[in-house]
C-alpha cells in the first residue's frame, strides 16, 4: 500500500525535490506508530527551541480532523490548512504567528469532514507550498497516529521522518509496523523514546528493534537512527493544561536539556 502511494506521490515528490534545492528549508516529518505517546507536545516543544534558537519555524498540523496544536499554541486560528485547500485564503494567511517569535502555524480543523479530499494528495501539497515561500528554515509536520492514508501521504514526501515511542508493548508493535512499511522506500528512520527514565533504556530498546528487523530481513539499507529521550516530568502535563511549553516554563528541567541535545543530533541528521 505504502508503494501504491509513492507511486501515486512520485511526480509530487520529484518537484518538491526539485524546489527544495532552491529552498533553503528543511523538512521534518514527526510521527509515531501508537497514540497517546505524546507526538504533538514534542513536536510543539522541539518547534519552540529550534526558534529559540534563531531558525524560522513552521509548524503543520497533519493530525487531519483532530487537531490540537492550535492548544499547544494557544491560537484560536482565524484560518486553517483546509481553507487554503479549499481555495478561500492564501498560503501566507494560513500561516498564522504564534506567541513565540519566529514561530508560525499551519492550523488543522477538529472534526472536519474530508472525505473528499481522500487520495488526492492535496494535503502534502501544501506542504510543497509553504517550501516554495523559501521563508522558513525549517517545517515540522506533526502527523496523525497510526499509518493511515493520510500519515502515508506525509511520510511519501519526506526523507526526514522522526518516530516517537513509549516502551509502552503496544506503542513498539506499531513502531516496528512502521519500520516494515518505511523500509521499502525510505533509507533511514530517526527515533525517540518518551516518557523513559534514561538515554540508555531507549538505546537497547533501539538495538533491539535493529536486530529484529535484520533477523526478519528487512531492507539491509534501510537504518534506525536513536537520537534520544524525554523522561517523563510533571512539569510537562502541568503545562500543557494551561496551553504552554513546557521548554519555555521550564528552561532548566532535565526534559528540556534533553530535547535540546536531541535538536543538535537532529540537526546534525537532517537532510
Amino acid at each position: 500500500m505504502f508503494n501504491t502511494i509513492s507511486n501515486q506521490a512520485s511526480k509530487l515528490i520529484n518537484l518538491t525535490r526539485r524546489n527544495k534545492q532552491l529552498s533553503k528549508t528543511k523538512l521534518i516529518t514527526i510521527t509515531s506508530g501508537k497514540g497517546g505517546v505524546g507526538k504533538s507536545t514534542f513536536t510543539g516543544n522541539i518547534a519552540y527551541l529550534l526558534s529559540s534558537r534563531g531558525f524560522k519555524v513552521a509548524v503543520i498540523d497533519a493530525d487531519i480532523g483532530l487537531a490540537n496544536m492550535q492548544v499547544l499554541f494557544d491560537i484560536k486560528p482565524k484560518f486553517t490548512l483546509f481553507d487554503y485547500i479549499e481555495g478561500k485564503i492564501t498560503i501566507e494567511e494560513a500561516l498564522l504567528q504564534t506567541s513565540y517569535k519566529n514561530l508560525f502555524l499551519v492550523a488543522g480543523k477538529s472534526g472536519y469532514q474530508y472525505a473528499n479530499h481522500s487520495n488526492s494528495f492535496v494535503f502534502a501539497r501544501i506542504v510543497e507550498d509553504v517550501i516554495n515561500l523559501n521563508e522558513f528554515d525549517i517545517v515540522l509536520i506533526d502527523t496523525g497516529a497510526g499509518l493511515n492514508e493520510y500519515v502515508k501521504e506525509f511520510l511519501a514526501i519526506s526523507n526526514n521522518i522522526l518516530a516517537i515511542t513509549t516502551t509502552d508493548p503496544s506503542a513498539l508493535t506499531d513502531l516496528y509496523a512502521l519500520m516494515k512499511m518505511l523500509s521499502k522506500d525510505k533509507e533511514e528512520l530517526m527515533l525517540c523514546f518518551n516518557h523513559t527514565r534514561n538515554h540508555q533504556i531507549g538505546d537497547t530498546i533501539s538495538n533491539s528493534l535493529i536486530n529484529l528487523a535484520k533477523k526478519n530481513r528487512l531492507n539491509d539499507n534501510f537504518m534506525v537512527k536513536y537520537i534520544g529521550n524525554v523522561s517523563t516530568s510533571a512539569n510537562i502535563s502541568t503545562t500543557g493544561r494551561l496551553r504552554k511549553l513546557f521548554s519555555h516554563e521550564f528552561k532548566n528541567d532535565d526534559s528540556t536539556r534533553q530535547l535540546q541535545a536531541i535538536i543538535d543530533t537532529l540537526l546534525k541528521n537532517i537532510k
